[in-house]
């Protein structure tokens, strides 16, 4: 009888450590899968806070007949000085660098006024000097995109061989034109061989944080840069969709650009999605814009 109840002691027992580590188990598995779910969560919100935005000087142009950008009189006898930016966007999974600037021969130069008399354009100083102040080289970019193949988004464009271009299928059709090919617009791209065609909105890390918006009209594959940034919001640099923002706010369409219904449709799509995501709008050609942006080294994240 003490045989036969020790043997029912011992199934109880091994019955009720087999419960136990079966709920040990499930609550094992539980734990586990509420900690990679957080830890997705945590992943995601870390790369969010790690993209970061730099500003660096990428010339100057002076508009000396500013009524080119409009098309009527409006700006007749008028002047204006432009910033012409370039950018680096540091993400987790690469880097990606923002248009170019002026061309690089003009550093060290006076300023250089064109045949026509509407611009003068000036660059103190190159790419390579101001990444190494951040101890980077033009080899350490992954990607570069322009805003647009215009002299003076492209400048520097050649020193970044290594990376890939992420173009509109449509623009780089039009800047590989043969008709493009005589003007120094090609000459400024031309070593870009590694090139990833883009039709349309491309999300540049898969991850929402970098999206490329295609907004044509200046040029046939006009494109704006879009960047979720934790600490700074949401971000959309303009390209030349607008040059200064009374250009913004009365939609004032350039004489020279490629297609104005086509710029018209753009500003109205880049306003409603400035809207639906609560994005600070930087005119990249702005003074005042470009002084909001901090400088090497500092970053906006």
């Amino acid at each position: 009888m003490k045989r036969v109840l020790t043997i029912l002691s011992l199934a109880v027992l091994l019955s009720a450590c087999k419960d136990f580590k079966e709920g040990y188990k499930d609550g094992y598995n539980q734990a586990k899968e509420e900690a990679e779910a957080n830890n997705e969560i945590e992943t995601e919100a870390d790369t969010k806070s790690k993209v970061k935005l730099y500003a660096l000087d990428g010339g100057t142009v002076k508009v000396n007949m500013l009524e080119l950008f409009s098309q009527d009189t409006t700006y007749t006898g008028q002047t204006k000085t432009f910033a012409d930016a370039f950018y680096i966007i540091e993400h987790p999974k690469g880097r990606l660098l923002w248009d170019a600037g002026l061309g690089e021969g003009l550093v060290g130069q006076e300023p250089f006024t064109t045949p026509d008399g509407a611009f003068t354009v000036s660059r103190k100083d190159s790419v390579v000097s101001q990444l190494a102040q951040l101890n980077l080289t033009p080899r350490d970019f992954d990607f570069i995109a322009v805003s647009h193949t215009h002299f003076d988004h492209t400048g520097s464009a050649s020193k970044f061989a290594d990376a890939i271009w992420l173009v509109q299928e449509t623009e780089y059709d039009f800047i590989t034109s043969e008709e493009q090919k005589k003007g120094d617009n090609y000459k400024a791209i031309a070593a870009l061989t590694k090139v990833e065609k883009l039709k349309g909105d491309f999300d540049v890390f898969g991850d929402g944080t970098v999206v490329i918006k295609s907004m044509p009209g200046h040029t046939p594959g006009h494109q704006v840069l879009f960047l979720k940034l934790e600490n700074a919001g949401n971000i959309l640099l303009t390209g030349d969709l607008y040059h200064f923002q009374e250009n913004r706010d009365s939609k004032g369409v350039p004489s020279f650009n490629y297609d104005v219904d086509m710029t018209l449709k753009s500003m109205e799509a880049f306003e409603n999605f400035a809207k639906e995501n609560n994005a600070d709008v930087y005119i990249q050609h702005s003074t005042d814009d470009f002084n909001r942006l901090p400088k090497y080294p500092k970053y906006l994240d």
